[in-house]
């Protein structure tokens, strides 16, 4: 009888993500063509490109929300695609945020902080209480423990959706473009508090449109479109110097 293979311990000098070939089709289009690439601890990684290019279907795929057709997805050294994948397990390890904030309406700002701790990880009220409260102020919302998400802007409920996720304590952050249905004003409060999740450490991947955020928080940017890679490099070399005609175009449109 085959026995299940534990993976190796993880250590911080390896990459804590690293896809490796990765194809992704739904029916007969491929989204996702090869993609390879590798982030490590404490990097924030900006993946940008134009609408359909494949960029959310493929931070769903280290998410294990979307399954990969074929290719291999590591976090800390979690084969993502292993049928036996303990989901649990890794999204204890990789939190995401999504354009929509998919709060629950019935319950208080706290109460969807403490959640997850609580219901899947069978943790104590008390602590987890006492951390919910304290990222409610991390993400500078006190006084809104209370309120329903229907009292509370696009941005703040944005908000109580990132404190909701590090409630998990994940060792990665994904963003799946968080910005997208806010307005203006309340995109700077976003940007604001993933800035400082970013400067304390968090390793983050980010899937934006905010152009001018991307060259001021990334350590590396990916342009991507029709399912593949095209450039990749440091936000200074992919916003002032970019090398491939198809990046060049996308960014003389959004710039």
């Amino acid at each position: 009888m085959a026995v299940a293979t534990e993976p190796r311990p993880w250590t911080p000098d390896q990459p804590i993500i690293q896809l490796i070939d990765v194809h992704k089709s739904f029916g007969a289009l491929e989204v996702l063509k090869g993609v390879s690439f590798s982030v490590k601890k404490g990097e924030v990684v900006c993946i940008i490109g134009p609408s359909g290019s494949g960029k959310s279907t493929l931070i769903r795929c280290i998410n294990a929300l979307v399954p990969v057709t074929s290719g291999t997805i590591l976090v800390e050294n979690i084969e993502v695609a292993d049928p036996k994948l303990d989901k649990l397990a890794l999204r204890r390890k990789v939190g995401m945020v999504f354009q929509q904030y998919n709060l629950f309406p019935h319950k208080t700002a706290l109460q969807n902080v403490m959640m997850a701790p609580m219901h899947v990880l069978h943790q104590d009220r008390g602590e987890v209480e006492e951390r919910a409260r304290a990222l409610m102020k991390k993400v500078r919302l006190t006084g809104k423990e209370h309120t329903y998400p229907g009292e509370l802007s696009g941005g703040q409920q944005q908000r109580v959706a990132i404190a909701r996720s590090l409630a998990m304590r994940p060792d990665v952050m994904l963003f799946d473009e968080v910005t997208a249905a806010l307005d203006p004003e309340t995109v700077k409060e976003v940007l604001f508090t993933i800035r400082e999740l970013a400067e304390e450490g968090m390793t983050c991947m980010l899937v934006t449109h905010e152009m001018n955020f991307a060259r001021d928080i990334a350590d590396h940017v990916y342009f991507t479109d029709r399912g593949v890679i095209v450039e990749h490099g440091p936000p200074d070399t992919i916003f002032s110097a970019p090398r491939d005609p198809r990046t060049q175009e996308f960014l003389s449109q959004v710039l």
